[in-house]
């Protein structure tokens, strides 16, 4: 006699159980196989603790209706509660925003006292930062020109974000959530680029442009597709 096809296949873990669901049948016989995979005592007994749920499901795309009637057939379940829904696919808004947190936005233009200039990706700055004018972005930000004023890079939590500025004489520097005022006095305007990052120590430092190179590799993003 000839196996059936399973497309649900379910897997124990010590954090609860995992469903990696197939990707090429139809939803509808996805959905009455896991009606069936999880129809056992070992799923509906009351006696038993609360195990989470972690479905996988590949290379499909769930609508918000097709996602509530998986999580629906999970919850009947008395112990069985969905924890995450994994995709590889995204949909096409969530693309846009992913988009705009990668790529990096080249702005031509002076941020003047009172302006702020604020970016979900990476900032490229081609001009100056006075005094009280402010630059914020997502990921890192880099000015080539005078920082004067405020720098903000990886507002969103990015505690890799860089900053750098052709003369960096900036009113303050911050990247994430750590802050780093201007000292009173600086030295005189070189020739020479310089970054802030946050060290092993959770503190902003700034140092030469060429530092980045080690420090943080995954900028040079064009090269790894380079001969």
């Amino acid at each position: 006699m000839e196996q059936r096809q399973q497309y649900v296949t379910i897997k124990g873990t010590k954090d609860g159980l995992t469903l990696h669901l197939d990707d090429t049948c139809s939803f509808q016989i996805l959905v009455d196989e896991i009606e069936e995979r999880l129809s056992t005592h070992l799923f509906e007994s009351n006696d038993r603790p609360l195990l989470a749920v972690r479905l996988k499901i590949g290379n499909r795309f769930l609508s918000p209706e097709q996602d509530e009637i998986i999580r629906s057939i999970v919850r009947k379940k008395n112990n069985l509660v969905v924890e995450t829904i994994e995709s590889n696919v995204i949909s096409k808004q969530e693309a846009i925003e992913w988009m705009k947190r990668e790529e990096i936005v080249p702005i031509c233009r002076m941020v003047r006292s009172g302006q702020i200039l604020q970016v979900k990706g990476d900032l490229l700055l081609i001009g100056d930062v006075n005094p009280g004018g402010t630059v914020i972005a997502g990921g890192n930000i880099f000015i080539m020109g005078a920082l004067r004023g405020t720098a903000h890079a990886g507002f969103n939590g990015n505690k890799e974000a860089v900053i750098a500025a052709s003369i960096m004489r900036p009113m303050q520097l911050r990247i994430c959530s750590i802050m780093n005022r201007a000292p009173d006095h600086y030295g005189d305007e070189g020739n020479e680029m310089e970054c802030a990052y946050i060290n092993e120590e959770g503190q902003i430092i700034v140092d030469r442009i060429q530092f980045l190179t080690h420090l943080r590799p995954s900028l040079t993003r064009l090269e790894r597709g380079m001969m």
